[in-house]
């Protein structure tokens, strides 16, 4: 099991914005594209530097963090 998210903040790439660990990709976008009806292949399309197993760890974390606020 992975003990950190692979997201990273850093105020020289994207201003700070939390991006894919690695990418300029704001980790948002997996969000954006996904409420608008995107599927994780199309992101992935899209999105050539992200790493599926990255977006999955994510997506995952934060299915956990909704279902524990209810």
């Amino acid at each position: 099991m992975k003990t950190s998210l692979p997201i990273e903040v850093n105020p020289e790439i994207m201003s700070g914005v939390p991006v894919f660990t690695g990418t300029r990709v704001p980790v948002e976008t997996l969000f954006d594209y996904l409420m608008r009806g995107s599927n994780l292949d199309e992101v992935l399309d899209c999105f050539p530097t992200v790493k599926r197993e990255d977006a999955l760890v994510i997506l995952d974390h934060y299915k956990h963090e909704a279902a524990a606020a209810v």
